[in-house]
């Protein structure tokens, strides 16, 4: 922690003219707002001249209070550092900062050549899949304009089969005005489709002018003809195409800049906590119960410091009513451990009856007519372990977002799973409390300690992913309430459309027949329901 700004004027000289991403650092080296420019000097400048403060909005002024110190990041174009911009708010979220904070991602254009017959699409997420991916691209615009050409100057197809013309298959018309070399109909073959797939390919990766020159040539065709129209839709190609074929850097993980130490902050957290070993693997729990509607629960995990996203998991509260942060803790806590312990039963092939049943269920069977006191009144020396080894799947540490009474929840179902060795601690976000079983005292650690921040990120983690889930079951109910405004639906048949189909969306796509199909829905009605949800 520092105790004195940095002089501002002094580390200004060494900023660049150049474009690039600043970073503002608080007291604590916290990064609390992260900014582009095209002229770094300038726009960081302009942050500590005298008049600023006078001129600047209450947010503006509170900012400049905070700032400490700050450091630049040079990159090559605007659109890099749109890019590194949105990656570092992303990855640090200042609470300054208002754009990008959300999940929200740049385009990728997205081809799996292991299909017959690929096609171009865009996606913002990039899986870990055999498809291969092109950017992230900073001008959505122009990517969509780019690949449109592309699919058109090199025939592609766009149609949604992953192999034309079989199954359910209606030929489309982008043969008929050019749009598409038609391989579904023999118009070329299989190899000659899947050249013109790869020569698009070089395109997007910046190996190949050809499509650059041809577009060229033909907008000075268009020109010598006075066909000036054409001449400028031309050259507005001209540009999208060279904006999206430019070459970025990629900004991964390891090329952030970070005051954060994963491993330093591991080991303040284990000597903060009295832990036998390293806390490599943690996982947080959080509920988000806005309203008694959709309550919701998250789980993530952290892996040797850092997010773990491919093992998150998300719930639904089903077996607590109303608003109850203790009963909702203990059923996703028990939801949770009960199906590790499922898996590692039917893994060693014991406990047949425990592996046969639905782990729910199964959780809330196991040791109920033996429950114990409360885990925060037992002594140590009264906790027994389930096995000699650590179970294959299980944390090193729990944390779960609030005080006593969410602690004291969980650790009563970890109790009646047998676990009562696994680590467990309670994070109160109030005062920045650490409650832990049978201590009646919390722990309160410095500000600026590692272990408490790292307890922080892994609990802000946690609500976020709580809400982004809350959130996304509220805009789902919202789209579902469509179906309440056509005459005959009432709300038992409403439930039956969305449990056959899923979701609107599905249920948009159906056809009469199959919505005819669910008991108390005529075909007449159902016709009613698809031309209500279509026309909106």
């Amino acid at each position: 922690m520092s105790d004195a700004k940095i002089d501002f004027n002094a580390r200004l000289r060494d900023v660049p003219h150049k474009p690039g991403v600043y970073v503002m650092r608080d007291r604590l080296k916290k990064v609390i707002y992260v900014g582009k420019a095209r002229d770094l000097r300038r726009r960081v400048g302009n942050y500590f001249m005298p008049s600023r403060k006078m001129t600047a909005d209450p947010k503006t002024r509170a900012l400049i209070d905070s700032i400490w110190d700050f450091e630049w990041h040079v990159v090559k174009s605007d659109a890099e550092a749109v890019l590194y911009e949105g990656r570092l708010i992303k990855e640090f979220r200042p609470k300054y900062n208002v754009s990008f904070r959300d999940d929200k991602r740049f385009l990728l254009v997205r081809v799996n050549l292991d299909e017959p017959y690929p096609r171009f699409g865009l996606t913002r997420l990039k899986k870990d899949d055999s498809a291969r991916y092109f950017g992230p691209f900073a001008h959505s615009g122009a990517l969509r304009t780019t690949l449109n050409a592309i699919r058109k100057r090199f025939g592609l197809r766009t149609c949604a089969p992953t192999v034309p013309d079989e199954g359910d298959y209606r030929h489309c018309s982008n043969d008929i005005i050019k749009n598409c070399s038609a391989p579904c109909i023999g118009r070329i073959t299989q190899e000659d489709y899947r050249r013109r797939v790869e020569e698009a390919c070089e395109f997007l990766e910046g190996q190949s002018l050809k499509m650059i020159e041809q577009v060229e040539a033909e907008m000075k065709a268009a020109a010598e003809k006075l066909d000036f129209e054409k001449a400028a839709q031309l050259r507005n190609l001209l540009d999208d195409l060279r904006t999206t074929r430019k070459p970025m850097t990629r900004f991964t993980r390891k090329t952030l800049p970070s005051a954060i130490d994963p491993q330093a902050d591991l080991l303040a957290l284990k000597d903060a906590l009295g832990l036998e070993r390293m806390p490599r693997i943690m996982e947080c729990f959080d509920i988000s119960n806005i309203s008694a509607t959709h309550i919701v629960a998250s789980m993530v995990r952290f892996r040797a410091g850092v997010p773990d996203r491919a093992n998150y998991r998300r719930f639904r509260i089903a077996g607590v009513k109303g608003q109850n942060d203790f009963a909702s803790m203990a059923e996703v806590v028990r939801r949770r451990y009960s199906r590790i312990l499922r898996e590692a039963g039917a893994a060693a092939g014991e406990d047949a009856d425990f592996n046969q049943e639905n782990p729910y269920e199964a959780a809330q069977r196991v040791t109920n007519s033996q429950l114990s006191p409360s885990p925060l009144d037992l002594p140590k020396a009264a906790v027994s372990t389930l096995n000699s080894q650590p179970l294959a799947g299980l944390p090193d540490l729990i944390i779960v977002d609030g005080g006593k009474g969410q602690l004291s929840s969980a650790c009563a179902e970890l109790q009646r799973l047998g676990l009562h060795d696994v680590p467990i601690i309670g994070l109160a976000k109030e005062f920045e409390e650490i409650h832990r079983p049978g201590r009646a005292l919390p722990l309160r650690l410095a500000a600026d300690n590692g272990a408490l921040k790292l307890l922080q990120r892994i609990r802000d983690e946690a609500h976020r992913f709580a809400n982004g889930y809350h959130s996304l079951l509220l805009k789902r109910r919202i789209s579902e309430s469509r179906l309440d405004d056509i005459p005959g639906v009432s709300e038992a048949r409403k439930k039956a459309l969305l449990t056959k189909f899923g979701s609107l969306a599905r249920l948009r796509r159906a056809k009469p027949e199959a919505l005819a199909e669910i008991p108390g829905i005529s075909p007449r009605l159902a016709a009613e329901i698809l031309d209500a949800i279509r026309d909106r």
